[in-house]
């Protein structure tokens, strides 16, 4: 999947945010982010527990989204060949169904994983290791990919509608299991809506909102700076790299910390650095905050995984997560909207980044996220009846 949207991001780095006008962008954008709502606020809570309960649901969901966004690419290839000065709402939509596509990938995948790795440090060392793998086929491919965008954007395409292709093929490995066998019960119900899930989950989706927020501030505020298409891609490599290191160095953070001081530091390096950006007001500050707040939110999400594994045993973990992820989604989704309708200036969106990490960092610390378990212990809410074992 990770060589695919490599393959459309390369392709399309000239065709949608830098090269035209921002009004002209500004609107279709808008729209489609608005409709990339539906599926995770509408269909999701409708499809999704008949999904889990189904036998290799959550399989099928991905070899699905392989083929779908193999044809995506198809289309969009023809799309550009066509020539256009101004991208059409045809691009736009092919885009954005993408994007959608991806995100239904990244649901699914949080679903998946806790069915195979049931301990604690094995998931968060999978998701760790997936996020690796990730960012390293990124920087492998993106050279190769980059030759074949400067010969033709269709060769680029079509690179990636064969991985996409291979991916659906590859997913038939998955473990063909069902994510529910059973309704959500009272003790499952009561331990994810517990303290310390609670404020965590409300802190992850602060740091998601931050994650859109910069991908969609970067792509409209650089446009406006001297080769902004170049730094606009630097901006994405750095951005990889960012998260490429907090996927290698979230174990290590978690062996010597307790989750809740994981999440807390997540979110003051979010509210420091955004104050440094401000402060600094160049393009070269406002690339590094975007580094700083998508390794923020990886740790982030490492620290939810794990703090889900220990403060909610009896959860069904694949359904839990495929419910946190989409609400995290459509945080990504509100958080991205958001500058592209006010499209501040680089410093007023550097300050808007620090007030909400700041904030979010105080009401996290408010709402009891830091708890004063010892590290690997279970948090349980003084609301909750004992378990009887």
């Amino acid at each position: 999947m990770t060589v695919g949207e490599t393959a459309m991001a390369i392709a399309l780095a000239d065709s949608l945010f830098l090269s035209v006008s921002p009004d002209a962008a500004r609107g279709k954008i808008i729209l489609f982010l608005a409709v990339s709502m539906a599926p995770f606020a509408v269909v999701s809570p409708l499809i999704g527990p008949r999904i889990d309960r189904m036998k290799g649901g959550h399989r099928m969901v991905v070899i699905l989204v392989g083929i779908l966004r193999a044809l995506v690419l198809l289309g969009i290839s023809q799309v550009l060949s066509s020539k256009e000065i101004v991208p059409s709402i045809g691009l736009y939509l092919l885009v954005f169904s993408s994007m959608i596509l991806g995100k239904t990938y990244a649901i699914a995948k949080s679903a998946i994983v806790p069915t195979v790795e049931e301990d604690e440090e094995d998931l968060v060392k999978a998701n760790s290791k997936l996020g690796q793998i990730a960012g390293l086929t990124g920087f492998v491919v993106a050279a190769p990919i980059a030759l074949l965008q400067v010969i033709s954007s269709t060769l680029a395409l079509g690179f990636g509608m064969l991985a996409f292709l291979f991916a659906a093929l590859n997913a038939y490995r998955l473990p063909k299991s069902a994510i529910a066998t059973r309704p959500a019960e009272q003790l499952e119900i009561e331990e994810l809506h517990s303290s310390s899930i609670v404020s965590t989950g409300n802190a992850m989706r602060i740091l998601r909102g931050c994650v859109g927020f910069m991908f969609f501030h970067l792509a409209f505020w650089l446009r406006g700076e001297v080769a902004g298409t170049a730094w606009f891609g630097f901006a994405l490599g750095m951005i990889g790299v960012a998260v490429l290191g907090a996927n290698t160095f979230g174990p290590f953070m978690k062996k010597h910390m307790r989750e809740s001081m994981m999440m807390l530091s997540a979110l003051l390096a979010v509210g420091v650095s955004g104050i440094i950006a401000a402060w600094y007001d160049r393009v070269v500050g406002g690339i590094l905050l975007a580094a700083i707040v998508n390794a923020a939110g990886t740790i982030g999400k490492l620290s939810f995984d794990s703090t889900v594994q220990s403060d909610a045993p009896d959860a069904n973990r694949g359904r839990a997560f495929a419910q946190f992820e989409t609400k995290n989604q459509l945080a990504w989704v509100i958080g991205g909207i958001i500058p592209v309708i006010f499209s501040p200036s680089g410093q007023i969106g550097f300050v808007v980044v620090a007030v909400v990490g700041i904030a979010g960092a105080a009401m996290y610390y408010r709402a009891g996220g830091i708890s004063t378990r010892a590290r690997g212990g279970r948090a349980r809410d003084p609301e909750l009846p004992l378990r009887s074992e």
